[in-house]
């Protein structure tokens, strides 16, 4: 089954033009890293937001559950919040991500891009784990 999202990174950059010049680099910073780690992983806008998905093979199922949704940009306050909306399904080895909550989510504050530079390594750790345990799901 092929993803119904597209993949749409001219959207994106519309979307993050109206923050500051400073947060649109972390911004770009971030999206460079996520994308790079996988060529099945693409971006566009969900949930008034940047968002990244999983394009490659997985098992048919229920669409509600979000099964491709890797994770979200949550945009606030000149900080981000990487929301995982199918975090529940990655054993976190790194301890990077916080809360447990009861749809499945699971989130990594960013407040800087030095704060994302001391994360991105654990964080390059947890989206391999969620792209290896989706894929085995096919």
């Amino acid at each position: 089954m092929k993803p119904k999202e597209i993949h749409d990174p001219v959207k994106v950059d519309q979307h993050i033009e109206q923050y500051s010049e400073e947060f649109q680099s972390l911004i770009n910073t971030i999206r460079k890293s996520i994308l790079g780690l996988d060529s099945d992983i693409a971006e566009h806008i969900k949930w008034k937001s940047p968002a990244f998905y999983y394009t490659g093979k997985m098992a048919s199922s229920d669409p509600k559950t979000y099964p491709r949704d890797l994770l979200v940009l949550h945009l606030r306050h000149e900080n981000i919040l990487l929301i995982f909306p199918t975090g529940s399904k990655v054993i976190d080895t790194t301890g990077i991500m916080e809360g447990r909550y009861e749809d499945g989510r699971r989130m990594v504050p960013i407040k800087d891009l030095k704060d994302f530079q001391n994360k991105e390594s654990k964080l390059h750790t947890v989206i391999k784990t969620w792209v290896s345990v989706s894929a085995q799901n096919t």
